[in-house]
């Protein structure tokens, strides 16, 4: 994903973009399953995205987001927005085992993807720039405090002695 900017140098950014990566990965192995009409593996990749996201999502909404309202608050209101819509589709596969018995469920799980996918990039374009560039020492530990409570499901990165985030 995106290296242009130089945001990822931020140990919340890399996190946060890491989390942006398996997510991309794992919508990858969506596409076969359905093509192959097999909603128990949909699901199954579905509680996986979900179980990223939720944190995930927890650290931008409660520590990114604020601090860029003020300046951004059309976009920030419809990436949260964006935030419900594909949590309500991964939701209905919530549950060890649950397959959502509705059979328009594969088709909107792919179609939130979709918009996953450019959420995504919205946000590794948009938000994480925009937030180098806005938010100083307060913010960020701001950010570190939400990621702290929220904790993630990947492997967490620790800053190297030159600043840059390690996993």
């Amino acid at each position: 994903m995106c290296e242009y900017c130089g945001c990822q140098s931020l140990t919340s950014i890399d996190e946060l973009t890491r989390e942006h990566e398996e997510v991309v990965r794992l919508i990858s192995h969506l596409r076969p399953a359905h093509a192959a009409g097999d909603v128990p593996a949909m699901a199954r990749v579905a509680r996986r995205i979900a179980a990223i996201l939720a944190p995930h999502t927890r650290v931008e909404e409660q520590g990114l987001f604020p601090p860029l309202a003020d300046e951004f608050p059309e976009q920030i209101a419809a990436l949260q927005a964006e935030h419900r819509r594909i949590e309500a589709v991964l939701a209905e596969a919530a549950g060890e085992g649950a397959t959502p018995a509705d059979p328009s469920w594969p088709d909107r799980l792919m179609e939130q993807m979709a918009v996953l996918r450019d959420h995504i990039l919205k946000e590794q374009d948009g938000v994480f720039p925009a937030a180098l560039a806005l938010l100083g020492t307060e913010e960020w530990q701001a950010v570190a405090d939400v990621r702290a409570e929220a904790g993630g499901v990947l492997p967490r990165t620790v800053p190297a002695a030159d600043g840059a985030a390690q996993a």
